[in-house]
């Protein structure tokens, strides 16, 4: 299976008080930083506030390799040193008690995406199928199905997670389920093609950047995203 590394899960605000980058890691890649120092220091700029670059790594090797302060700038003077918080299977524990799923989804969704190729992940997928079936399906249960799904969507474990999802887990095919899935789908996109065209430069005015937004056309916003590769200015995009 192709190994990935560069799965944005979320960056949000904690209380107003500093914004949070999250991303899945599969596998090492040196390239990251340089993604990663972009990630900090244009949301710092833009909002004023403290930024925390959260990586998940699905293995102990990407986890060590993740924890290591990476260095950027010049081989005889550093510019920036990174050091993200690491959650890996080093610290955080396999989740294989459906009561546990029950009582914390949210550390249940991030044990397995951290023990994504470890041994244990068959148990984790069990137990967490089992959770959420006791749980029902509500907007809770859908945000953290829909997590794991992009978690872990570049392992081997993504396709024990699919076959969950069609036979212990139907319920979530349901017309609605489907339409948050996309919609989420569709809101990543649309920040991809924003965060592209920030790190080249290209001004993207508030009313581009709301169109962009509330576009829900998955065909569109990818149509756009390999454009923003291209383009000198949001309105070669969009026209």
């Amino acid at each position: 299976m192709e190994r990935r590394a560069d799965t944005i899960l979320d960056i949000t605000t904690v209380d107003d008080r500093f914004l949070m980058v999250v991303e899945a890691q599969s596998c090492a890649d040196d390239s990251r930083p340089d993604a990663w120092s972009y990630y900090v220091t244009f949301l710092r700029n833009k909002y004023k506030l403290p930024v925390i670059l959260v990586v998940i790594c699905h293995d102990h090797a990407t986890a060590r390799w993740a924890t290591t302060p990476m260095k950027l700038g010049h081989a005889f003077w550093t510019a920036i040193t990174l050091h993200p918080l690491v959650l890996g299977p080093h610290n955080v524990p396999a989740i294989t008690d459906p009561v546990v799923v029950v009582q914390d989804l949210p550390l249940a969704a991030l044990s397995a995406i951290t023990h994504a190729r470890e041994a244990e992940i068959g148990a984790i997928l069990v137990a967490i199928v089992a959770g959420i079936r006791r749980l029902g399906g509500n907007e809770t249960t859908e945000f953290y199905v829909e997590l794991i799904e992009q978690g872990i969507s570049h392992t081997d474990a993504a396709e024990t997670w699919r076959k969950h999802m069609a036979t212990d887990l139907s319920f979530f095919r349901s017309e609605s389920a489907q339409k948050l899935r996309a919609q989420g789908r569709a809101e990543g996109r649309a920040e991809d093609v924003l965060v592209v065209l920030r790190h080249r430069g290209v001004a993207v005015t508030e009313d581009a950047a709301e169109r962009i937004r509330a576009c829900h056309d998955e065909e569109q916003l990818a149509a756009w995203l390999r454009r923003s590769l291209d383009v000198s200015s949001v309105d070669e995009l969009l026209s």
